[in-house]
């Protein structure tokens, strides 16, 4: 009898070890599966977040040398590196957008600023692509004349509009003030 009860209660033991480690599997492949949709590596540790959903949203980044304020999405590092990342959930393309690279180089410079380090790369992460953009001297002086220009447009009276699509004008905050809506 004495043995029956034994058996019995190493079959119990068992159940609740089997079933203990199938729902450890499904919880890391839940947080796996989590963890590639906000684009970020394997191995990579967060030292910075804006989204709030790893923890508190942190203050902006500033470079006063630049003229820059910003919040990245992410810094990670990872084998030494420090990288920002971009994701951009809803954006679906096969090569980053222009203005996206330019906010990613913009990340970049906030990065350097504050932390003291060199960023050789940055990750862009649209819904079904991660892009690594290097951070090149060509990329910096891109973004070093358009900065040059937002800073003079700042300063003027009337700024042309920057694009033809009247959908933009349509979402403008703006538009009721703008001589040049579509």
């Amino acid at each position: 009898m004495r043995s029956r009860q034994q058996l019995s209660m190493l079959s119990l033991l068992a159940f609740l070890f089997l079933l203990t480690l199938v729902l450890a599997l499904v919880l890391f492949l839940v947080a796996r599966t989590q963890r590639a949709h906000t684009g970020l590596p394997w191995g990579a540790r967060i030292i910075y977040t804006d989204t709030g959903a790893w923890k508190k949203v942190e203050r902006p980044l500033l470079a006063r040398r630049y003229g820059l304020v910003g919040k990245p999405d992410y810094i990670v590092t990872q084998h030494g590196a420090t990288i920002p990342i971009e994701v951009k959930p809803n954006r679906r393309a096969h090569t980053p957008y222009e203005s996206d690279v330019l906010q990613l180089a913009a990340y970049a410079l906030l990065v350097e600023e504050n932390f003291g380090v060199s960023v050789e790369w940055g990750w862009l992460k649209y819904r079904e692509h991660v892009f690594q953009v290097p951070i090149t001297s060509e990329l910096r002086a891109r973004l070093a004349n358009v900065i040059t220009a937002m800073q003079r447009d700042l300063t003027a009276r009337d700024v042309a509009r920057s694009h033809t699509e009247p959908r933009r004008c349509e979402a403008c905050g703006y538009r009721a003030l703008c001589g040049q809506a579509l």
